[in-house]
């Protein structure tokens, strides 16, 4: 199959349409007898050499953690912790445990103990898989409240000589040890187990981001993924031996539903980077076909490439905003269904070899053929700026609940403001009251013992969203944000302050913002400064500074956010324009639930940590005197004290 000028093999249409037949694990079977040893399954790179596994590798691993982790006890439909980083045994481990009819709960690396301990308390884990020394502590931390965990299984052996003595715990190492000598006794009984799984079993369970309460447990099916699968596979420009690279974190939707469900179903490569930091790097040697990636990634690559470019000399500088200008003209024409003029197509053509491509190189997305955005909105001026540079970067919309992304921009059809169209055999409709709902076979099984909740967001084969939304004259979905999060001033002029949001982030200088002014006469804002960018700012001006909090304090500081704070008001409609904004004295952080793991602010949280600033701002107050907490990384909370200043835009 050839998609622009590229040939693409696809898997065969037989194997393709059976896919709703199997589960992940059945699936890893089929693929490893037809694509064997001649093709490369999983990639990791590690001290700067990649390393890696072919079909039969990918399968025999998981033959042995399903062999181990039956050897220890484990029973069908138990459920089994994932505390890993992106590395081949997450998906051994995975695919290991829903072999033998586990059901796999991934937790994000990044959460604290007590949150750990909560998430496997919930679902009652009776085996945890964990990445390292450091995840091992948290857990050992909380021992006394996770009698139902029986072993703890860490892949990582680095540091853990000194524990060798705590029965509780066993390495990867040693699991693999234990399913060679079950495989030795029994040889037949990983085939048994793996074919008594259905593909509407109940595969793992996600929780939700938990921006507007608790997070919720979200029960996925084979049957949902393989479904999702084959949309992307439909959809999307990738075959077999095309590569994903695994960036997001295992306990994230998207992550799962690419780099378990899509890379398995599709015959493509794993591909794990050797640090996040490399990642760039590292896509240049291995040139990922797509990604799919947060809405912070793409705001932070966009500060820093305009913030380098600032810092260039004048020829460069002016080369690149000439470049910026044509790149822009052409997004809008296109994305307006109008044509190009010739000499705009000849000099996007110019500046493309000139400045896009060779910065595309650099940043290591050239060989992105599409590039997608979700989890969280992003301001259409991120989008127009890298397709202005020539990335087919496209923004998308989905959900936990939704099996991942099922709504996205199609090529020929991109407009920076909407989140596209839907993928096939899903449907979308928008409810009286704006809420987006959706139906398709990809929608989760429910939430896990929480028959309420589930009959509240499942309906009539409908799954309600929680988001407003609309569409326009072209059936593109426009997403206003969280239906309870929609916000009217004192004079009743409705708000979304998401909307507002995501164009303050688009500034180099600005990392979260959130909004206020509900019931208000006027919209006010905290503002997060980016701590590296605004430091180089006052670096470059001479501008002495030691902390975070310093920095935020400095007046040319407060003028450089107020600018930005100018532009944007400039491109808003008068009602939504901020009328004053505070600076905030720390960054919102997931460890102390400002943010959730995903980095979505916990809004009703920020909202009763902060009330006295939110009031001073509408009390007329110049500045407040505050003492606040922030959590260090090695766990202890420290005291901050500071005055606040409550700046006029």
């Amino acid at each position: 199959m050839t998609i622009g000028n590229v040939n693409i093999e696809r898997i065969d249409e037989g194997t393709f349409s059976s896919l709703g037949e199997y589960t992940f694990p059945q699936i890893l079977l089929r693929q490893a007898e037809r694509l064997g040893s001649d093709k490369i399954a999983i990639r990791e790179k590690a001290y700067g050499i990649w390393q890696s596994y072919h079909w039969q590798d990918y399968l025999r691993y998981t033959r042995l953690v399903a062999l181990g982790i039956l050897s220890l006890g484990l029973q069908r439909n138990e459920n089994v912790g994932l505390i890993l980083d992106n590395h081949p045994e997450w998906l051994f481990s995975e695919l290991g445990v829903q072999s033998v009819g586990g059901v796999t709960i991934p937790l994000f690396t990044s959460a604290v103990a007590k949150e750990l301990t909560a998430g496997l308390k919930r679902v009652r884990a009776v085996y945890v898989f964990v990445q390292d020394q450091e995840q091992v502590d948290k857990l050992l931390e909380c021992r006394d409240e996770l009698p139902h965990v029986r072993r703890v299984i860490y892949i990582d052996p680095t540091g853990m000589r000194t524990y060798g003595n705590e029965p509780w715990l066993i390495s990867f190492a040693q699991l693999l040890e234990l399913g060679e000598r079950l495989d030795h006794e029994e040889p037949e009984l990983f085939n048994k187990e793996l074919w008594e799984g259905k593909p509407g079993d109940v595969a793992l369970m996600l929780m939700t981001s938990g921006t507007t309460g608790e997070p919720k447990m979200v029960m996925v099916s084979y049957l949902n993924f393989t479904e999702m699968s084959r949309k992307w596979l439909e959809t999307a420009p990738v075959g077999i031996q095309d590569n994903w690279i695994s960036v997001t974190p295992t306990a994230w939707i998207v992550d799962q539903m690419w780099g378990v469900g899509i890379t398995l179903s599709g015959g493509m490569v794993m591909n794990f980077p050797e640090t996040f930091e490399t990642a760039v790097e590292d896509f240049r040697e291995i040139g990922p076909t797509v990604i799919i990636t947060s809405s912070l990634f793409w705001e932070d690559l966009a500060s820093k490439i305009r913030v380098k470019i600032s810092d260039s000399g004048f020829v460069k500088r002016s080369l690149y905003d000439f470049s910026q200008k044509v790149g822009g003209a052409v997004v809008d024409l296109e994305s307006n269904k109008e044509p190009v003029p010739a000499k705009l197509r000849f000099l996007k053509w110019l500046t493309t070899r000139l400045v896009s491509r060779p910065l595309m190189d650099r940043v290591g997305c050239l060989g992105f053929r599409a590039a997608y955005t979700g989890g969280h909105p992003i301001s259409p001026d991120v989008i127009r700026f890298f397709r202005a540079n020539g990335l087919n970067l496209k923004q998308c919309y989905g959900l936990t609940e939704a099996c991942g992304i099922f709504q996205v921009q199609p090529d020929g059809e991109v407009k920076p403001e909407t989140v596209g169209i839907p993928l096939p055999r899903t449907e979308i409709k928008i409810a009286e009251d704006q809420e987006v709902l959706v139906a398709s076979d990809s929608n989760f099984v429910g939430y896990y013992e929480n028959p309420e909740a589930t009959a509240e967001t499942l309906r009539d084969g409908w799954f309600y969203t929680g988001d407003a939304g609309y569409l326009d004259e072209d059936g593109h979905l426009l997403i206003i944000g969280r239906k309870e999060d929609i916000m009217r001033t004192r004079e009743g002029e409705a708000f979304s302050p998401d909307f507002i949001e995501t164009r303050l982030k688009f500034s180099p200088y600005i990392k979260e913002a959130v909004i206020w002014g509900e019931g208000q006469p006027y919209l006010t804002a905290f503002i997060n400064i980016d701590f590296g960018n605004v430091g180089n700012w006052a670096e470059e001006r001479k501008i002495p500074y030691t902390t975070y909090t310093d920095l935020s304090q400095q007046t040319a500081v407060e003028e450089l956010i107020r600018e930005e704070v100018r532009e944007v008001n400039g491109q808003l409609p008068k009602p939504m324009h901020l009328v004053k904004i505070i600076l905030l004295y720390k960054l919102l952080d997931a460890d102390d639930e400002e943010l959730t793991r995903t980095g979505k602010v916990r809004r009703k949280f920020v909202l009763q940590q902060y009330q006295d600033l939110i009031d001073a701002m509408y009390a007329g107050k110049k500045e407040l005197a505050v003492t606040g907490q922030v959590r260090y990384r090695d766990g202890h909370v420290g005291t901050i004290e500071t005055t606040v200043k409550i700046l006029d835009v």
